[in-house]
């Protein structure tokens, strides 16, 4: 009788025990792997800058009497930008031009003593060492004549410096003088950028500079308004990375530029990287185990799942881009993931309908 009543209680404790050992499928949802054309964008913000900047100096020095124009404005070629008093300059042109009256006057007179030797000598009425010394004096008048003429050529080039113009159109980016100050020569006046087509300069990490691919195609996007675009192409890269930033400047020239982007400019650079195959996933797909990478793949006859490690490329805007670890037609949970366990078996949620 004991044995009797002893077996129902055994047989409940059997039945909970299978049902405690078989767990019930988890809710997860699940995206099919499919390959897909990968192509980076890396976008940097750089400013417009000029092709050329010109320093711009008196060629002579002295105290600056007048400054024409400032900074941002623009010049037209010859376009007189600032003068020098001209006093200096003037005193030597009145000098040199003193000296060759008298060079003149000297020369005449040398040249007729020399006609009046000649005549003498040939009717016998002179010596030639006479002869020779009003030839040697001619000869003399002459050199100091041509002297005299080079340094008048001088002194009016000299007063002609003390005007400074601009050597081609631009805009005056910066002014590092005011009237009444005393300059020396080929000290920096004036810097001037020239017109023509721009750069648009970037300062970037010398690892994008490695990776990036060899004369890569550069879309330029005026930061304040993005409907203003152009082309461009890398023309300069700096070959050392400057110590303050730690980065390599490296210089996008822009064929015809728009007329909206103005020198200093905002604006942003776009390079597409060369495109290659990779898998995209939703960012709630990757996990970790052991510190490394994983994601759980479906067993498509036993929906029982298990960790498959993979390869990160790259996170992007939402999602995790696989490089390796997964073939095409795999089954990947993408939520509800944080409730799995190895062998753990699930139900997809949507499948079927």
């Amino acid at each position: 009788m004991l044995v009797f009543a002893a077996l129902p209680l055994l047989l409940t404790g059997c039945q909970k025990q299978e049902a405690a050992d078989k767990k019930l499928p988890v809710m997860v949802r699940a995206e099919t792997v499919a390959m897909a054309d990968y192509a980076p964008r890396t976008s940097l913000t750089g400013v417009i800058a000029a092709r050329t900047l010109n320093n711009l100096s008196f060629r002579v020095g002295g105290r600056v009497a007048e400054r024409l124009v400032d900074v941002g404005q623009h010049v037209d070629q010859g376009a007189v930008l600032a003068r020098i008093d001209p006093q200096e300059q003037e005193s030597d042109l009145r000098s040199a031009r003193a000296d060759l009256d008298a060079a003149q006057a000297q020369l005449t007179q040398a040249a007729a003593t020399f006609e009046r030797q000649k005549t003498l000598l040939a009717q016998g009425f002179t010596t030639r060492r006479e002869y020779d010394a009003a030839d040697q004096a001619s000869k003399v008048a002459q050199g100091s004549l041509d002297a005299a003429k080079s340094a008048l050529a001088n002194a009016k080039e000299n007063l002609s410096f003390t005007e400074l113009k601009a050597g081609a159109a631009g805009v005056i980016t910066a002014r590092q003088v005011e009237a009444g100050q005393v300059v020396q020569a080929a000290q920096t006046v004036f810097t001037i950028a020239e017109d023509g087509d721009r750069d648009a300069v970037f300062n970037v990490q010398e690892t994008l500079v490695a990776r990036a691919p060899a004369s890569p195609a550069v879309t330029i996007t005026l930061l304040s308004d993005p409907q203003v675009k152009a082309m461009g192409k890398v023309r300069e890269i700096s070959p050392a990375v400057d110590p303050a930033s730690g980065s390599i400047r490296v210089k996008v020239a822009i064929p015809d530029t728009p007329a909206g982007m103005p020198l200093g400019a905002a604006v942003v650079g776009s390079v597409s990287a060369k495109p290659a195959k990779a898998i995209f996933l939703p960012w709630q797909a990757l996990t970790s185990s052991e510190g490394k990478p994983v994601v759980w793949i479906v067993d498509p006859s036993t929906k029982a799942v298990a960790t498959a490690p993979v390869e990160v490329l790259a996170f992007d805007s939402g999602v995790v881009v696989i490089n390796k670890g997964l073939q095409e037609g795999q089954s990947v949970v993408t939520a509800g993931g944080q409730l799995l366990s190895p062998g753990q078996t699930v139900e997809i949620m949507g499948a079927g309908q």
